[in-house]
């Protein structure tokens, strides 16, 4: 290479790569079933699937969709597909068919994997839009189409770790192309939001995320190799902290889903140190019966984040889980914008409400007023931001993008403020305010209010149109194991005496369980939908 010239691009999986050849007989993936793969059977296995899909025309530029569960099939795929320069895209299991065919269309997918398990879900998909190619997970290269009316596969057909594969000898950037990953082109597309219409792509780019998994694993092997949990989507948080993990050359203990029982069992049995969790299940794993006998002796991190936390019960999460903490506050627009430490849980704003940190290194934040005027400490108003992983711009859409997106900062929708000591403080989603007599209200400062009362385990605020257009304020309430019913007439009088009469909500609804989105989070589209006009019980 001659002196005056710069060493090419190596992105995230050229990294984990090479780091999982540096010790190959360490386990590097724990599937839900049990089966271990080693570090050198999964650079193998990757190297064998991009070759395997560049046989089948997969190029730099292209789009892959994922039809898929949380299997190391799937972390093989998606590391496969990116090594070649094609970005991903996620189908999440609860879009519609309809939508999934909107998103495949919009993308130009080349590619289709499909999980054994999902054969019913891809065959109503098929039959909306056609894909050049369609491969099943587990299955040796080159790939079938899948049959619509065949039976679920019962898991992978030959090798047990294997995912799609060919020859692990040969080398996938000349089967597909001389032309190497650039640090402006898309590793992922990612979907969000869709309560109208079809959700929103974003595409994200490979020289930030490198950048960020490069000090987010920095962090990660600072004590020992991590091993980290994934029990929430691998398309979302988890997976950015699975890829950090083996980056820092550790382990990924992959659970088939969000259960508490389950999570705390395999944080003792694993020795797990590092795990990501929304604050909704993080309260499940606080009111979990089995909690306080379970070893977490292990644990080093636990990061949360995607909505707004209650400081009350981040409290008692300290207490039962020790100075382990991190709040991660971003967007899929902007990456991850603040952190929280451990030590920084003691900062609150008003009404008690647990800051989200300071900025991360290289982000910009401003709170402005609706004319985009920027406010000063203590003022709420919208936060925009500046960051390294800011987007380029909304996937086909320069519509959105010129309303969110100018000058390269970030109108991200959230309210709050910043405070003199450079604290972030959120109030809430600027779109969930529910317009009120009198004034407006934020679900989640009437959902921080009732959190500190011993009798609500969880609960999700939501506003419900009436006939007459106006809007009213409803609560659907999961009740803890301590305390009083957690009925109307209580719902009501705690809110009002802490927050005011307009914040009282016109009526409770008490559930077993709330329901979440794919991304883990409340699901208060769902919540409208089936309760708004359904009255309390």
């Amino acid at each position: 290479m001659p002196a005056n010239s710069t060493p090419p691009f190596e992105s995230y999986v050229d990294g984990i790569l090479a780091a999982l050849l540096r010790h190959p007989e360490r386990p590097a993936l724990v599937g839900a079933d049990g089966r271990t793969v080693t570090a050198g059977a999964l650079h193998d296995e990757v190297r064998a699937t991009a070759t395997g899909l560049a046989a089948h025309g997969v190029r730099r530029g292209d789009s892959v969709a994922f039809l898929t569960g949380d299997r190391p099939e799937a972390v093989v795929a998606r590391y496969a597909a990116n090594l070649l320069g094609a970005r991903v895209l996620f189908l999440g299991a609860g879009m519609s068919a309809t939508v999934q065919a909107e998103i495949v269309a919009s993308v130009d997918a080349t590619v289709l994997l499909v999980d054994p398990a999902c054969q019913a879900a891809a065959g109503a998909l098929l039959a909306r839009v056609p894909v050049p190619a369609v491969l099943t997970l587990g299955t040796p290269l080159p790939g079938t189409a899948v049959d619509p009316g065949a039976a679920p596969d019962a898991g992978p057909s030959a090798n047990p770790d294997a995912g799609p594969s060919a020859d692990p000898d040969a080398d996938p950037a000349a089967d597909a192309s001389a032309d190497r990953v650039r640090p402006e082109d898309d590793w992922c597309l990612r979907f969000t939001g869709g309560t109208t219409g079809t959700p929103k792509g974003i595409p994200l780019a490979h020289g930030p995320y490198r950048q960020l998994l490069d000090r987010l694993a920095g962090r990660l092997r600072a004590d020992a190799p991590p091993r980290a949990l994934a029990c929430t989507s691998l398309a979302h948080m988890a997976g950015i902290l699975a890829d950090a993990a083996l980056l820092a050359g550790g382990t990924v203990v992959l659970r088939p889903g969000f259960d508490p029982g389950d999570v705390l069992g395999a944080l003792e049995r694993e020795r797990i140190t590092d795990l990501w969790l929304l604050p909704p299940m993080l309260y499940e794993l606080l009111d979990h019966p089995t909690a306080a006998g379970t070893d977490l002796s292990a644990l080093r991190r636990l990061f949360y984040g995607g909505t707004v936390a209650s400081a009350e019960r981040l409290r008692q999460a300290a207490e039962a889980f020790g100075p382990v903490l991190h709040g991660w506050y971003g967007q899929t627009e902007a990456g991850n914008i603040a952190e929280v430490g451990p030590d920084g849980h003691t900062v609150t704003g008003p009404g008690g409400r647990i800051t989200a940190g300071r900025p991360d290194p290289g982000v910009e934040i401003e709170v402005r007023d609706p004319a985009g005027a920027v406010l000063p400490a203590g003022e709420n108003g919208e936060i925009h931001v500046r960051t390294p992983m800011v987007m380029s711009g909304y996937w086909r859409r320069p519509d959105l993008t010129a309303e969110v997106l100018h000058e390269g900062w970030v109108r991200t929708g959230d309210v709050g403020h910043l405070d003199a000591a450079g604290y972030l403080h959120l109030v809430d989603r600027l779109k969930e305010m529910v317009i009120m007599v009198g004034g407006h209200v934020y679900p989640a400062e009437v959902e921080q209010a009732l959190l500190t009362h011993p009798a609500v385990a969880q609960c999700s605020a939501f506003g419900v149109q009436r006939a007459d257009g106006s809007e009213e304020l409803h609560v659907a309430v999961v009740p803890s194991a301590v305390g009083p019913h957690p009925d109307r007439p209580l719902v009501r009088a705690w809110v009002t005496d802490r927050l005011g009469a307009m914040y009282a909500p016109a009526t409770v609804h008490v559930l077993d369980r709330l329901p979440l989105t794919d991304a883990g989070k409340p699901d208060r589209k769902l919540l409208r939908t089936t309760l708004g006009g359904s009255g309390g019980r």
